[in-house]
């Protein structure tokens, strides 16, 4: 087994990895069948990347053909898992109607003959409700024994909580509730089915001065002034890659504005992708806030929502669409880069260089081959910014708080995960900060998440509709391409590979 820092950093991971599958299978054992098929469900979206770097760990080392293998077995067991998982929750759903068809009837039959609505209205609960009466008297009226059953209401914030059971299908009923309160209120109110905490359904209703704020100007001043800073950044970082630092040669700033372009042509790229997506549902997003920093010229950008999130599927696909793009175009920046490298390129490296990723240094070693036995090799400027553009989709990758893999995370396993990763995250980037304290990257990030994004984004508006098995495929992919482009190749395993002489 290979002994280096990256080595127990991938070790510790996996161990972390082991023990939630253990948790979650405690968990799901006592939900019978159906919670056993979830729980592999949730085995299968881990298993490649746990053998990949579990193999890593012991010192051997999978090529693309076997990474492709494993993410496409994943992703068909996955759907196959699916598949079982519908067709019992169908057996288990026949059930549980057939039993609310009973307790209806009974319902109704009580209703006749006490000739009142008393046993059918929610009960109140608690503290007196912030909600007016009368709008109160007509919330209770959107409800129904065929959408959601209110039992009791209760306090909560400036609204209300109402209890009961959910009887209909999700969205249908989460669609008719919502235009009956528009019927009555219009904008005034704002609807949220979501998971109760005895994992119940319940419906919260909250009013619309409670939505996401707009930008204020003082926050917008920051964010010019971040952008402003980024700029400067960004020409600092192409000055550093070209051998020359432009704060004391300044007259040379025109050599470094090709490769900031590109940079910037990144991060652009990744805010078009969001706000797109964002605009096909609706969703208004914050000016972005950029992250300036000397290593890789920026972090990328902190980008609110500024207005609610209708489904999860909408959280997930807006939450993707930025590292999609960025992504993608930072991939095709650097396979153009690799192709085009050649004696008496711009760019001399090292040929460690290419073992500070597995991806780039996997692609690499495709397209350079024995040029990597070098010590020094020459590369075209694309190649550095794609791999700058991949490392900084990466970072927003990493699963905590509101950064976009936060998001996805949130999106595809709900809250209670999301909250778990985070914490996670910040447990192995300070792990990452303590074996590796020369790099300042991990430090930086950890601070940025606590202080920053540690937060999760509000509950969508339809919080108990799930995303589907493809878009759990897609995030699986990304939070894999994720750990590929971060965690870097052991010197060992490099030499074998024949990167470096």
């Amino acid at each position: 087994m290979l002994n280096t820092p990256e080595t127990t950093t991938i070790l510790v991971i996996i161990l972390v990895a082991f023990g939630l599958l253990a948790w979650g299978y405690n968990r799901a054992k006592g939900y019978g069948k159906l919670g056993i098929l979830a729980w592999l469900q949730s085995v299968s979206l881990m298993a490649p990347w746990l053998i990949f770097f579990g193999l890593f760990a012991l010192g051997i080392y999978l090529n693309i053909v076997g990474i492709l293998f494993l993410l496409v077995a994943s992703v068909l067991l996955y759907i196959y898992l699916g598949k079982r998982l519908r067709a019992e929750g169908q057996d288990v759903m026949l059930r549980e109607k057939a039993a609310q068809r009973i307790q209806e009837e009974e319902a109704k039959k009580t209703d006749v003959n006490n000739n009142s609505s008393m046993e059918t209205e929610p009960k109140n609960v608690g503290d007196i409700i912030p909600i007016p009466d009368e709008d109160l008297q007509l919330i209770k009226g959107i409800f129904s024994i065929d959408t959601f059953f209110a039992t009791e209401t209760i306090s909560y914030q400036e609204g209300a909580i109402f209890r009961g059971n959910l009887r209909g299908d999700t969205d249908e009923s989460y669609q008719r509730l919502s235009e009956k309160l528009k019927t009555n209120f219009g904008e005034k109110y704002r609807l949220f089915l979501v998971e109760g905490t005895e994992g119940k359904p319940v419906v919260i209703i909250l009013p619309s001065s409670d939505d996401p704020q707009p930008t204020t100007l003082l926050q917008k001043n920051l964010a010019l002034v971040l952008f402003v800073a980024t700029v400067v950044t960004t020409l600092e970082a192409a000055s550093i890659l070209l051998g020359f630092d432009l704060f004391n040669n300044w007259n040379r700033y025109q050599e470094t504005i090709p490769i900031s372009l590109a940079l910037w042509g990144i991060l652009l790229v990744h805010e078009i992708g969001h706000r797109i997506v964002a605009k096909r549902y609706n969703i208004k997003m914050s000016v972005p806030f950029f992250l300036p920093t000397w290593q890789i010229g920026s972090f990328g950008a902190i980008t609110r929502f500024e207005s609610l999130i209708p489904t999860r599927n909408a959280l997930f696909d807006v939450a993707l669409a930025g590292p999609a793009c960025g992504g993608i175009l930072s991939l095709i920046l650097l396979i153009i880069g690799l192709t085009l490298s050649h004696e008496g390129s711009l760019f001399q490296v090292p040929a460690q260089f290419f073992q500070g990723s597995i991806l780039v240094g996997s692609l690499a070693k495709v397209i350079l081959g024995e040029q990597l036995q070098s010590s020094i090799v020459n590369v075209h400027p694309l190649t550095v910014v794609g791999w700058l553009g991949l490392v900084i989709t990466a970072l927003n990758l990493m699963p905590a708080g509101q950064l976009d893999g936060g998001r996805i995370i949130q999106a595809i396993y709900g809250r209670k995960t999301a909250r778990r990763t985070t914490i996670i995250t910040l447990v192995i980037l300070g792990i990452v900060t303590i074996f590796s304290p020369a790099n300042p990257i991990p430090l930086y990030w950890a601070v940025v998440i606590l202080f920053l994004q540690r937060d999760l984004e509000r509950p969508s508006l339809n919080e108990l509709t799930e995303p589907d098995d493809t878009r759990a495929g897609w995030g699986l992919l990304a939070l894999f391409l994720m750990l590929a482009t971060l965690i870097p190749l052991s010197p060992s395993l490099a030499g074998r590979l024949g990167i470096g002489g």
